[in-house]
């Protein structure tokens, strides 16, 4: 398993509140989409990794 990169504190809020939508939209049924919610919490922890490697430069 890839380790995770350092996130900073609005990050962290970021993915907690997209986790929480991801929680409640999955409430609604199985057969809800979300790819959207998904696709920003990978792109917040892209993020997070390019800036980690250009620290370690």
């Amino acid at each position: 398993m890839a380790q995770e990169p350092p996130l900073t504190a609005a990050e962290k809020a970021k993915v907690a509140l997209l986790t929480a939508r991801m929680c409640k939209r999955s409430l609604a049924g199985e057969h809800v989409d979300l790819g959207d919610l998904q696709r920003k919490v990978d792109r917040i922890l892209d993020d997070a990794t390019k800036r980690a490697e250009n620290n370690a430069r």
